[in-house]
């Protein structure tokens, strides 16, 4: 990191401007690193892991799930372990996820409620609305208004469980399967599965000719 004019700090690469965000981000990277907390080669590899991620690597663990229920269980009582199985090996700095599963019964919604926090290790960026006050605040107040914005709407009888993601705990909700998909592969279990489903603000995709349940 430089300084430009008036002591503005300047990325070294592009040269623009840093925002206050980032120049804090880049201060507690310099204390831990200096703490011995982690080392400046475990924050790259992390960064560099996360921006390999995306919702599409989390679609293919919920269809892995959904074809495979010996590893659905894993998955829901170990899911570090499980997800090793299958190629998603976390780093031991990484916060521990959780893996909720929707039913008939219950429905869960995640939210961080301070912040942004989410599981980027297996899905990438988080988007935008759900570091927004807006989300952040009427998920906790309002969930089924929140969800039926995005279009789902929950019979009374479902209960709702509104999780809130931190620092040291991160959930990813295993949706349910929609009906009518027994004969669909993996891959194409996978294509229902949106990043949205994965937080509890709305249900999988529903393949075209079978009636939603």
């Amino acid at each position: 990191m430089s300084e430009g004019h008036d002591g503005e700090h300047v990325h070294p690469e592009s040269g623009e401007e840093l925002s206050v965000y980032a120049r804090r981000a880049q201060a507690i990277e310099a204390l831990m690193v200096e703490k011995g907390v982690c080392s400046t080669s475990e924050v790259d590899q992390m960064m560099n892991m996360v921006e390999s991620r995306s919702p599409s690597d989390g679609a293919k663990v919920v269809a892995h799930a959904w074809s495979d229920p010996e590893f659905k269980a894993r998955l829901l009582a170990d899911p570090r372990s499980a997800l090793t199985e299958i190629g998603y090996s976390l780093p031991d700095t990484t916060p521990h996820l959780a893996v909720v599963e929707n039913t008939e019964q219950v429905h869960h919604m995640v939210v961080c409620t301070l912040c942004s926090c989410y599981p980027r290790a297996l899905l990438g960026r988080p988007p935008d609305w759900y570091k927004s006050f807006a989300y952040r605040s009427r998920a906790v107040v309002d969930p089924r208004g929140v969800m039926r914005e995005f279009g789902l709407e929950l019979a009374d009888s479902v209960e709702v469980q509104v999780l809130d993601s931190t620092a040291d705990l991160r959930y990813l909700v295993l949706p349910r399967r929609p009906a009518g998909t027994e004969n669909l592969s993996e891959a194409e279990l996978a294509k229902l599965v949106s990043r949205d489903c994965m937080i509890g603000v709305t249900d999988p995709h529903v393949p075209e000719g079978v009636a939603a349940s």
